[in-house]
């Protein structure tokens, strides 16, 4: 779905923040958060951390296209292990840890292996959610937007 295809990361199982060293910041569910993290648990990080720079770098003309704040709560075991907002509809965009600030028009739950299913091209997104392999609250067809936004981010 996501795939992308050059300056891909190479994310592959057991990548990541060594044990101890990457501490959730700025999350309203800190305490929640499991700690010390597992490396498994956050293989979604990684790719965040790219999807952050890209929105730094053409976050404005993002904005203008999506017009939204998406909040991303990435579980494990049925725990938030990773919380991130992508927030679309302000300034010039901006990606951040925790929850949003503002509210967010669409929140997605999604177990970390789905994710990084979704993310490496390995599931359809629609086909996924409509199995019930993730939750979707609020504005649900934004979705699509959040889809795009990445489509264009595997681009790069």
């Amino acid at each position: 779905m996501w795939k992308r295809t050059d300056h891909q990361p190479k994310i592959k199982a057991g990548d990541g923040p060594q044990v101890g060293q990457f501490k959730e910041l700025g999350s309203s569910q800190e305490s929640a958060m499991p700690h010390p993290l597992e490396l498994s648990e956050f293989q979604s990080f990684l790719v965040f951390e790219d999807i952050s720079h890209h929105i730094k770098e053409v976050g404005a003309q993002m904005v203008k296209k999506v017009n939204a704040i998406f909040q991303l709560d990435i579980t494990k075991n049925g725990k938030t292990i990773l919380q991130r907002t992508i927030d679309l509809k302000n300034g010039s965009g901006d990606m951040y840890p925790g929850s949003a600030r503002l509210p967010a028009d669409t929140v997605f739950t999604i177990p970390e292996s789905v994710f990084m299913e979704l993310f490496l091209g390995k599931m359809n997104p629609q086909k996924a959610f409509l199995a019930g392999k993730f939750k979707v609250s609020g504005k649900v067809l934004l979705g699509q937007k959040l889809e795009r936004v990445f489509k264009d981010w595997a681009k790069c």
